[in-house]
């Protein structure tokens, strides 16, 4: 018998979550939702006991949901690692020159000349910010930092003009257009973000229906699922 199962994600894995839904859907002929939002908003309507089968976010966030009894106790799973990337309206839609961000001390410039930043609500924000701290700019910078809503990629922002600079997940930027992306961010600064997996606690599946998504889960962590992950910035965990 075939099932559907449903989900909700942030917006960084959207469009690998949907490719590797179509793939699991090709193996099995189960159908495969997932509804993708703003990080926060996941956690808000999973926190609400909406009955999505499955939630995947950031692994902190997965662990408060796994907490506070939201997510099913031992379901986590670890899908992704995924990088934060900076990126400039494209050369070919009249964009300036690609920044030198190759060192820390090169971003840092880099920041400091641009006339805005722009920086998204989920993890990779908290951390950018916590790094201009550290730097010692923050102050210097404040009224140039654009935070996108929820739910809005940064690239959109750089796109239309209204951010110079911005930095987001590799994911949520490499496919946008009118952007470029200048690079993940160097070495000594980088941030990776683990996305994971989490069985809510509101869904209640019979015998097929928990067969199913266990195979979906299995399937999304297989040999060949590895390189749809690649194909969207992402690395195997």
């Amino acid at each position: 018998m075939k099932q559907r199962i449903t989900g909700i994600s942030s917006m960084a894995t959207r469009q690998v979550l949907s490719e590797l839904a179509a793939g699991y859907e090709a193996l099995s002929g189960h159908a495969v939702a997932f509804e993708a939002v703003g990080g926060v908003d996941a956690a808000k309507r999973v926190l609400a006991g909406e009955a999505f089968d499955l939630v995947v976010l950031a692994s902190d966030a997965i662990d408060r949901l796994l907490a506070s009894g939201h997510l099913v106790a031992g379901s986590r799973v670890d899908l992704v690692r995924s990088p934060v990337a900076v990126a400039v309206k494209a050369k070919s839609a009249g964009g300036p020159p690609h920044p030198d961000i190759a060192t820390e001390d090169a971003l840092r410039l880099a920041v400091l000349d641009a006339r805005s930043v722009g920086y998204s609500t989920g993890p990779s924000g908290t951390y950018l910010m916590q790094l201009f701290q550290r730097w010692g700019i923050a102050d210097a910078i404040a009224r140039r930092i654009v935070q996108a809503p929820p739910g809005v990629p940064v690239g959109q922002l750089v796109a239309r003009g209204e951010v110079e600079l911005g930095f987001q997940q590799l994911s949520e930027l490499m496919h946008l257009d009118g952007i470029d992306v200048v690079g993940t961010l160097p070495s000594a600064v980088a941030y990776i973000t683990t996305f994971s997996c989490g069985r809510c606690t509101a869904s209640h599946p019979g015998v097929d229906q928990a067969q199913a998504i266990a195979g979906l889960l299995a399937y999304m962590n297989s040999p060949q699922a590895a390189a749809i992950k690649r194909r969207h910035g992402m690395e195997p965990v």
